[in-house]
């Protein structure tokens, strides 16, 4: 059995607006509708346990947006920091569950070959992050001045899902300050010496942070990305 978390609790403060980020109106209906629908239609994912703040949590039980027949199992409320959502969202899977992958809510655009591909991949490795490449020249400074430019093919963004075996992400939890905020899953398991293997993602797969991000969405959904 395969879960995925998914990660919504956040105030969305940088998105300058009253209305939360994964609240937003994209292509018709919610981002977090959008993200939803991604693993909907994944076949090798199971369940779906949904983190939202307290307020969004009563937002999204009265919204109109409901998906028939639905994965979602669970409707959490999350914490005060990224760990706490993750690990409220992680104490909710069903003890069934053999890889678990947590995905922000505010990707809508992964694709569902990205899910199957890092969920299969954490099933073979133990842990799997999706990535994308720098396209930017990287330089590193020291106080005023650039001291080195970085080989840009040895570097990767990390993009979600994040995926694991369920004992593997429970046990790199283990002791965790939840007050830290960790921006990342794959920095916990790191810590606990293990390896974690990668998945080459889309550049499309972004994170909505600004409104401008919803109209490189809308552009992406109108082509039909959405079929994949």
């Amino acid at each position: 059995m395969n879960t995925a978390i998914i990660v919504a609790a956040g105030s969305g403060s940088r998105f300058g607006s009253d209305t939360p980020k994964q609240f937003a109106d994209l292509h018709g209906k919610p981002v977090i509708i959008h993200t939803i629908e991604r693993f909907e239609a994944c076949d090798v994912i199971d369940e779906i346990v949904l983190v939202l703040s307290a307020s969004g949590a009563e937002k999204f039980q009265i919204s109109k947006f409901k998906i028939q027949n639905s994965k979602l199992q669970r409707v959490v409320v999350g914490g005060s920091t990224r760990t706490e959502s993750v690990r409220n969202g992680l104490d909710a899977v069903d003890p069934a569950t053999e890889i678990v992958a947590v995905h922000d809510g505010a990707r809508p655009l992964v694709s569902v070959d990205e899910i199957t591909q890092t969920i299969a991949k954490a099933a073979e490795t133990g842990a799997a992050c999706l990535v994308a490449e720098v396209t930017d020249t990287i330089k590193e400074i020291d106080g005023e001045f650039i001291c080195r430019t970085i080989d840009r093919n040895k570097l990767r963004r990390a993009l979600t899902p994040q995926a694991f075996r369920c004992d593997v992400l429970k046990r790199a939890f283990d002791g965790v300050d939840l007050n830290d905020s960790v921006t990342d899953e794959c920095y916990l398991v790191e810590n606990q010496g293990v390896k974690i293997s990668f998945v080459e993602g889309s550049a499309r797969n972004i994170k909505i942070t600004k409104p401008e991000d919803l109209v490189f969405a809308e552009s992406i959904i109108a082509t039909g990305f959405v079929s994949e």
